[in-house]
């Protein structure tokens, strides 16, 4: 089958404008995200340089050849910047540019402009350099768990492949003399390739947008709002996954900051509010590696740590109960901030469930308040 270039040209601006459009669009109603700007940007240029490039022979070469591929090798610097500010880093748009800059310098030396192997060994290895930095941006931010991301990585790393190829293909099977540039099968091959590539790079880029809006509702639903820890819903919901499937020990630990109604009646919500955030941070920084807290409500917090026997759970709340406990503000010096824990361990093998668990620590957290507070009692030692 013989790919007709011109009419692959005619698609190329017509998607790609389109693609572009889309993006435009979707960012107008998420403004918040500025990557789909840059990259609604990226492709209306892409469509410019395409309809460009289709008219060749109808236009001066400076135009076409010269100007049209410094915008195209320009556009796939602005996909890779919007890459960059899609993972949260800053944008580099003289960098974006630097290619189209460099081909336009490089058509001012005829002998490079007179040299269709040359001219296809650097635009090739420019935008296949930016496919790839775009791929390598996406890998650095895999941490993030979107579906889509490797299908993003894997789709432009195909695509800087393809480009490269044609870099060893210019020297070692150059296109006989007599051969327009327009009838190279390489360039049909890469107008069809370019088609594809702007649909699939529309679809993965916007499903991992949608994918990362979607990500913070469901952050912010399991998170509070105060502290940051994992909200009671997160918090229960992560600790079921932990019982179902045990092979090792889960301490449950509650924690309750002592008399914080009066420190609400005697410094203003506003400090009441400093010292819930103190504690999620004192405890979180002293807690074991693992350790998942969250808050249950009000004053009162929870923590979980698999694989840990009570006695190791005991020492994990000790330290958290004497670190709060050194806590001191220098503008309030008569406050104190106290803490009481009770601790509840299920062994492997037993039956249980949550509610079991949190009932035992809860009476457990009771027994430290009836002690006279500030202390940790766990489920055994009320047990004997």
């Amino acid at each position: 089958m013989r790919l007709d270039t011109p009419t692959l040209f005619l698609m190329t601006v017509v998607v790609t404008f389109m693609v572009g459009v889309l993006f435009l669009l979707s960012w107008g109603q998420s403004r918040r995200t500025r990557a789909l700007a840059i990259w609604g940007v990226a492709h209306l240029g892409g469509a410019g340089a395409s309809a460009l490039l289709c008219l060749r022979n109808s236009i001066p070469d400076s135009l076409s050849v010269g100007f049209g591929n410094a915008m195209m090798l320009a556009a796939y610097g602005l996909i890779w910047s919007g890459v960059r500010a899609f993972e949260g880093r800053k944008p580099a748009y003289l960098v974006a540019v630097s290619g189209g800059v460099l081909w336009g310098a490089a058509c001012l030396v005829p002998a490079f402009y007179g040299s269709l192997a040359a001219r296809i060994m650097l635009a090739s290895s420019v935008a296949g350099l930016f496919c790839a930095l775009c791929a390598g941006e996406i890998w650095r931010g895999r941490r993030e768990p979107l579906a889509s991301r490797w299908s993003a990585i894997v789709l432009m790393a195909a695509y800087a492949l393809l480009y490269w190829v044609r870099v060893p293909l210019a020297v070692f099977a150059p296109l006989p003399p007599s051969t327009r540039s327009q009838d190279s099968p390489w360039l049909a091959i890469l107008c069809f390739a370019g088609v594809l590539f702007t649909m699939a790079i529309a679809f993965v880029f916007m499903a991992m947008t949608k994918e990362r809006a979607e990500l913070k509702q469901r952050l912010a639903a399991e998170t509070d709002s105060l502290t940051g820890l994992a909200n009671r819903r997160a918090f229960v919901g992560r600790t079921q996954i932990h019982l179902g499937g045990r092979v090792q020990p889960v301490a449950l630990i509650l924690f309750d900051l002592d008399h914080f109604k009066t420190i609400n009646d005697t410094y203003g919500h506003a400090v009441g509010d400093g010292v819930l955030l103190a504690f999620g941070h004192a405890a979180n920084a002293v807690l074991p590696a693992g350790a998942l807290l969250g808050r249950m409500g009000g004053e009162e917090f929870a923590c979980v740590l698999v694989g840990c026997e009570a006695e190791a759970a005991a020492r994990a709340a000790e330290q958290v109960r004497t670190t709060i406990a050194k806590i001191a503000l220098a503008a309030y010096p008569r406050l104190k901030i106290r803490v009481s824990a009770g601790v509840a361990v299920t062994q492997p093998g037993q039956a249980g469930s949550f509610d079991d668990l949190m009932r035992r620590a809860d009476a457990a957290l009771y027994g430290a308040k009836d002690a006279g507070r500030d202390r940790v009692v766990t489920a055994l030692a009320l047990a004997a």
